[in-house]
Order: C-alpha cells, then sequence, then structure tokens
C-alpha cells in the first residue's frame, strides 16, 4: 500500500471515528466534524494535484533539456517548495551548457588541428613519393642520388619535428607536464639554444651578438625553455638575409628576468602581428613560408612557467621577440 492511500485511509478513520464521538454527544457536531473534515482532505488533494503538476511539468522540462533544449529557463517554479530543487537544478542546468559549450570547443579545435597536421604531413609525403620514385632510377647518377637522399633526410627530419612539436603542446595542453624547478642563467640557456642552429648559422652566414647584463637567472624547466628559445631563433634564422644579424640580450629587473631577440630581417607585417602565434599559421606574403607551430609552442611553455612572450617589429627594423619571466605569478 502507498503512503498517499495510507494517508487517505488514515484521514477517513479519524473521521469517522471522531464523527461517531462527536455523534454521541451531538448530530450537529459530528456533520460540522464531517463537513470540516472533507474541507480538509479536498484542500489538501487540490494542493497535492498541483504540486504534482508542477512535478509532471519540471519532469517534462528536463526532459526537454537532456534532448538539448535551450528554451528552458524554469520560470514558472520561482514560488513554494518546488523553487529551491528548481534554482538548483537551474545552477546545475547552466554548468552543463557550459561544459557542452566547452567540449563543442574542444571538439571543432581538435577538428582543425587534426586537418592542420594532415596538411602539414602530407606536404613532406608527397616529395618523399616523388624522390622516392626518381631514386628508383638505375641509371641516377651518384651525385644525384647523393641529392635526393640528403632532401629525403631533412623532410623526415621536418616530420619528426613536427610530430615531437605537437605532441609537447598536447602534453602542456592536457596538464601532462611537470615542470621542472631549475635555476637557470641566461648565459647558459643562450648557448644552449644556439648550439643546434650553429652550423645553419654559419652556412648563411648570419652573424650572432649577445648581450648579457650580469648574471641574470630564473626559476623554470631548463629542458622546456632551451626549445622555446631555439624556436625563436629558428624563426629569426629563416627569416633574416644572408649576411644577416642576430642579437640576443638578457638581463634582470626586480620584477623579471627578460630575454630578448631581434633581427636584421624586413620584420612583420600588421596581420602577422596578430597571428604569428597561432598553431599552423602561415605569412600572407608568399616570399615567406610562415610561422608554423614553433611559436605557438614556444609561447606556450614560456606562459606555463610564470611568463610572456610578446613579438614586434624593433625600431630600426627587423623582428624583435621579447621574452619575460617574472618572479612571481601575474
Amino acid at each position: 500500500m502507498t503512503s498517499d492511500k495510507l494517508r487517505r485511509l488514515l484521514h477517513i478513520a479519524l473521521t469517522a471515528a471522531g464523527a461517531a464521538i462527536c455523534a454521541f454527544f451531538s448530530i450537529p457536531a459530528a456533520i460540522v466534524l464531517v463537513a470540516v473534515s472533507a474541507a480538509i482532505f479536498a484542500v489538501d488533494e487540490l494542493m497535492r494535484f498541483q504540486r504534482r503538476r508542477k512535478l509532471f511539468a519540471l519532469c517534462n522540462d528536463i526532459d526537454r533539456i537532456l534532448k538539448g533544449s535551450d528554451s528552458v529557463t524554469f520560470a514558472d517554479y520561482n514560488e513554494g517548495a518546488l523553487s529551491i530543487l528548481t534554482a538548483e537544478i537551474h545552477k546545475m542546468t547552466i554548468m552543463l551548457r557550459e561544459q557542452n559549450s566547452a567540449l563543442s570547443s574542444d571538439k571543432l579545435f581538435m577538428k582543425e588541428s587534426m586537418e592542420d597536421i594532415a596538411h602539414q604531413l602530407r606536404t613532406p609525403l608527397t616529395s618523399m613519393m616523388l624522390l622516392m620514385e626518381m631514386l628508383r632510377d638505375p641509371d641516377l647518377a651518384p651525385q644525384q642520388r647523393a641529392g635526393y637522399v640528403q632532401e629525403l633526410y631533412s623532410l623526415l627530419s621536418r616530420m619528426n619535428w613536427l610530430i615531437d612539436t605537437m605532441l609537447g603542446l598536447s602534453r602542456i595542453d592536457a596538464g601532462a607536464v611537470k615542470f621542472r624547478e631549475q635555476e637557470i642563467r641566461c648565459r647558459e640557456l643562450i648557448s644552449s639554444a644556439l648550439e643546434p642552429i650553429s652550423i645553419s648559422l654559419e652556412l648563411k652566414n648570419i652573424s650572432v651578438d649577445v648581450s648579457v647584463s650580469g648574471e641574470p637567472a630564473f626559476i623554470g624547466d631548463m629542458q622546456y625553455f632551451t626549445e622555446a628559445l631555439l624556436n625563436i631563433l629558428k624563426n629569426c634564422m629563416e627569416h633574416t638575409p644572408e649576411g644577416g644579424t642576430i642579437t640576443i640580450s638578457a638581463a634582470e629587473t626586480p620584477i623579471y628576468t627578460g630575454i630578448t631577440v631581434t633581427d636584421s630581417g624586413s620584420g612583420f607585417s600588421g596581420d602577422d602581428l596578430d597571428h604569428i602565434f597561432e598553431r599552423f599559421y602561415r605569412s600572407g606574403e608568399p616570399s615567406k613560408s610562415g610561422y608554423g607551430i614553433g611559436l605557438a609552442f614556444a609561447r606556450r611553455i614560456v606562459t606555463s612557467q610564470s611568463g610572456s612572450l610578446q613579438a614586434y617589429n624593433a625600431p630600426n627594423g627587423g623582428a624583435c621577440f621579447d621574452m619575460r619571466i617574472y618572479n612571481t605569478a601575474v
């Protein structure tokens, strides 16, 4: 037996018992008691009916929300005992909508990222297939064969760098990277970042002017900061003409430790400045291959460790990158 049926039977039983006792003393009193009891019972049933109707309506609204409706506002439940419940459901609904919006944005971002990666990998893969076809020629001269093999190696290196960089970005975005807290001396950091590209700089006859004021240092992950500075230097090298100069300066202030990298190239166009730190952004100038993903990775590394990375055109021409690592998070 349900609680509602038991409540009704108890009400009837109590009314009957009270009416019987009243009838023993006064018939009119018994009639009044039965009338009042019936009125109370009717009012209670009416109120319970209204509550059930609101509950059914609330269930329907929740079902509409689950089916993706955005028009439910719970404005009809601002009175009575249901108002507390509907207020909490409304909060939960807002939170779920925000989470759904974030998931949709992440899904779109992932789709665009996968398309970008596929595009970036397709170009070197197509070139590699053509080179492999050429290498199958038995009459190919040894010098040409060696050149094709070198080009294949270059393309494979580019693909390996792209994959490693994307994996690094994904790990940082997912919060899976635990940065080490080391004392990083700027002189050592600059030397470590220049080492991998020293031969390329020499081949392009690009000179590097390093100016370090005092012994600036900061706390961070040496490996990741080396990668960030290396990507900045690679970008400067790619956009500096032969015989040009890259200037690196470092200094420490009471607030932050700063490293500035400036090249003697043509600098950034207005559109480039707004997008150079975006993943897979390509310059609109046909003479440039774009800024790729290296700068996006560099900024992500720096900003994840209480720093900032900005870019602008130097007063005397050329691109300038300003990296700052703050003593406290800003």
